[in-house]
C-alpha cells in the first residue's frame, strides 16, 4: 500500500485558510467582534513595541482566552500599519501540521507571500505549541537565525510550556501569564463599569485612587456570579454554560490539565491519586495544610504529594501561601501552609455553585480576593498565625522583608462592630506600627480610628475589584 505525505500545496492551502488577512485585511469575525481581555495592552507591549529579540511565551489556565488574544494582537498589527502578509499564524494541532519543522513551515510561508525573511520585519504565531515535540529547541533556533521575525508561541499545557520554557529558553523567552478573568475584566466585559466610582484618596502619605461602588448590593450578586463561574471568558457571557458549569470546566478544562497535558514530565504516574488531592484541595481552598496531613489523608508518600502539589501549582491550578508569625518571620522549616485554586470558579464548577449563605462561602471570597494577586508575582503575600490569633493576608517588604500592609477577609458586616472582634489586627499592627490596615466587610464602608491607628472597611466585593484592577497597573 503506497502511504503518501502531505504536499505543499496542501499546507499551503491550510495556512491560506487559517490567514484570512492575507486576502481581505481581517481576521475572522467570530474573533473580531469578541472584546479584547484587558491584558491585551500588556501583551501588546511585547509583540509589537518592544525592542528585546525573545520569542514570547503566552501561558496560562485552559479557557483564559489565549488564542482569541493571539487574534485580537494580529487585529492590533494590521491597524498599527504592519502589512497583513508579514502575519503568520499556525495552530500546531491542526493535523496537516503534523511532523512538519518549524523551520520548514515558515520558509514555506517565506517563500509564498514572498518575504525577505533577513530584511522584512515579520510577525510569526505558533498557537498550541506543546504538540510540537522539543518545541523549545525548534523555537529558539528560530530566534537565533531569524533575527528580523518576531515569535509568539501559546499552549495550553501550561505545565509542560513553564517546564520547558524555564529549562531551554532562558535568555531567548519571556513569559507572559495569562490568568483567569479578574472581578475587575468581569465587571468590564459586562458592561458594568457604571456600577464603580474612582476617587482619590490619601494612603502612608501618598495619593492614590480608591474605587467606590454606585450599588453595593448589585456589586455583591455580581462577585457572587463571578466566584461561581465568571473565571472564564466564554462561561461568563455564555448563559448556556453558567446552566451546567460542571461539564465546562469539568470536562473541558480539568480533566485535560489533570490527565492530557502532560502530568508524566513531572514523574507522575497515578493520575486518579493526582485527581483525588487535587478535589481535596478544591473542596478546602484557602485551609491550612501540610504534607504529612496530605500523604495520611492520601495514603501517597510525602515526596509523592510534594511532585503532585508542585505540578498543580505550575499547571495554574493552584497556588501555595507560606506562614509567618504575629513578629512578622517567616519559619526555617514550612511545615504549614496555605493552598487556594487560583480561580474560585474552579470549585464551583468540579462541585456545584454556591450559595452566598454558605459556610463555606467565607473561604471562596478569600480564594477570590488571593486569585486577584497572583497576577503580581513579585507581590511577597503571606498569612500570618500565631496561638491568640491569624491575619489572612501579610504583605513583606522585599527590601527588609517586614510587614507593610495587612488585611482580614470577612464575608460579613458583624466583625467591625466593636474592638473585641479586631483583637488579632489591632495587636499585629500595633506590634509593627502600621498606621492603616483593611479588614472586608460584605456591605460596609468606613474607616475606624483606634489608639493603634486606622481599621478601613471595605465591601470584599470592592476589594477584590480594586486588587484586580491595579493588578493591570504594574
Amino acid at each position: 500500500m503506497e502511504i503518501k505525505s502531505v504536499s505543499e500545496v496542501q499546507i499551503v492551502d491550510r495556512l491560506k485558510f487559517d490567514n484570512t488577512w492575507w486576502s481581505d485585511g481581517k481576521i475572522p469575525r467570530l474573533y473580531g467582534q469578541m472584546q479584547p481581555r484587558l491584558y491585551f495592552d500588556k501583551l501588546f507591549k511585547l509583540v509589537y513595541h518592544s525592542k528585546v529579540r525573545r520569542a514570547v511565551i503566552v501561558m496560562g489556565p485552559r479557557r483564559v482566552g489565549k488564542t482569541v488574544m493571539i487574534y485580537h494582537q494580529i487585529d492590533a498589527l494590521i491597524k498599527n500599519g504592519v502589512s497583513p502578509n508579514c502575519i503568520l499564524y499556525a495552530s500546531l494541532d491542526t493535523p496537516i501540521y503534523t511532523g512538519q519543522a518549524l523551520e520548514s513551515l515558515i520558509n514555506l510561508y517565506f517563500k509564498t507571500k514572498g518575504i525577505d525573511a533577513r530584511n522584512e520585519k515579520c510577525y510569526i504565531f505558533f498557537d498550541e505549541i506543546q504538540y510540537l515535540e522539543d518545541w523549545e529547541i525548534h523555537l529558539k533556533s528560530l530566534v537565533d537565525s531569524y533575527h528580523n521575525a518576531r515569535f509568539i508561541a501559546s499552549g495550553s499545557a501550561a505545565a509542560a510550556l513553564k517546564l520547558k520554557s524555564r529549562e531551554s529558553g532562558a535568555g531567548r523567552f519571556t513569559d507572559f501569564n495569562l490568568p483567569p478573568l479578574t472581578f475587575h475584566e468581569y465587571i468590564h466585559l459586562r458592561d458594568l463599569n457604571d456600577l464603580i466610582i474612582q476617587e482619590d484618596d490619601t494612603w502612608n502619605d501618598k495619593l492614590v485612587s480608591k474605587f467606590a461602588t454606585r450599588d453595593i448590593q448589585a456589586l455583591n450578586n455580581e462577585f457572587v456570579k463571578y466566584i461561581n463561574y465568571g473565571g472564564y471568558p466564554e462561561v461568563s457571557l455564555d448563559e448556556e454554560i453558567v446552566e451546567d458549569p460542571y461539564r465546562y470546566l469539568k470536562d473541558d478544562i480539568i480533566s485535560k490539565v489533570l490527565q492530557r497535558d502532560l502530568p508524566s514530565l513531572y514523574g507522575i504516574q497515578d493520575i486518579k491519586e493526582l485527581n483525588r488531592l487535587f478535589m481535596t484541595i478544591a473542596w478546602n481552598t484557602g485551609n491550612e495544610f501540610n504534607y504529612e496531613g496530605l500523604s495520611q489523608n492520601s495514603g501517597a508518600s510525602i515526596n509523592t504529594i510534594k511532585k503532585y502539589v508542585e505540578y498543580l501549582e505550575t499547571a495554574f491550578l493552584i497556588r501555595l501561601v507560606y506562614r509567618i508569625d504575629d513578629n512578622g518571620k517567616r519559619f526555617k522549616r514550612q511545615i504549614n501552609f496555605k493552598i487556594y485554586l487560583t480561580n474560585p470558579s474552579l470549585r464551583s464548577g468540579l462541585f456545584s455553585p454556591a450559595n452566598d449563605l454558605d459556610e463555606k462561602f467565607g473561604s471562596l471570597v478569600e480564594t477570590a480576593i488571593f486569585s486577584q494577586w497572583f497576577n503580581r508575582p513579585k507581590q511577597p503575600l503571606h498569612y500570618a498565625r500565631w496561638k491568640s490569633g491569624e491575619i489572612d493576608i501579610v504583605n513583606l517588604s522585599r527590601k527588609d522583608m517586614k510587614p507593610t500592609f495587612a488585611v482580614e477577609v470577612k464575608w460579613s458586616d458583624r466583625y467591625g462592630t466593636n474592638r473585641s472582634n479586631l483583637k488579632s489586627l489591632l495587636t499585629f499592627m500595633g506590634k509593627h506600627k502600621l498606621r492603616r490596615v483593611l479588614l472586608t466587610s460584605k456591605h460596609i464602608t468606613r474607616v475606624m480610628s483606634f489608639e493603634e491607628g486606622e481599621i478601613e472597611l471595605m465591601p470584599a466585593a470592592l476589594y477584590c475589584y480594586t486588587v484586580g484592577r491595579r493588578s493591570l497597573e504594574v
